[in-house]
């Protein structure tokens, strides 16, 4: 005879919690972050919309305002990001944050994912030529292995 141990059931752990979206103000980017909020929405999740300021060091040795440039990219994204979500407003409602991390792009992504405990991660297509060579950053992603990488052309 076999000891029955009754079925728990398990509140709000079904789905997903955090759904992150790496955002550089790039069209592939953008519509990254719009598949992903209709999945965070869908799925009651929050929305964690990244982006990743490059340093930049031989910009910053010719005397080049590499940090002031990357935090007006950064205020122009959160901007355009609340636009689009007033527009929307009465149709849905997702919640979001805006994270800024620093360092080159799949470093900065893959810090924010395990930081943010991202169930999913989400980035556009790269529009570089040259990643054809070297790899883009959502290829590095989907290799590192660490989370579900969707990729959004």
């Amino acid at each position: 005879m076999s000891e029955h141990q009754p079925h728990r059931f398990e509140r709000g752990t079904d789905g997903p919690k955090v759904i992150m979206a790496g955002v550089d103000g790039s069209a592939s980017s953008l519509r990254a972050a719009a598949y992903a909020a209709g999945l965070a929405r869908r799925q009651h999740a929050l929305l964690a919309l990244v982006y990743v300021q490059p340093v930049l060091a031989g910009g910053a040795a010719l005397g080049a305002p590499v940090a002031g440039t990357t935090g007006e990219i950064a205020e122009s994204l959160v901007e355009e990001i609340r636009t689009s979500a007033e527009r929307v407003k009465g149709l849905w409602q997702v919640r979001w944050e805006f994270h800024t991390f620093r360092g080159d792009a799949y470093a900065g992504l893959a810090r924010a994912a395990d930081d943010l405990k991202a169930d999913a991660v989400v980035v556009g297509v790269s529009e570089s030529a040259g990643h054809r060579f070297v790899g883009s950053v959502a290829v590095r992603l989907v290799k590192a292995g660490r989370w579900p990488v969707t990729v959004v052309p």
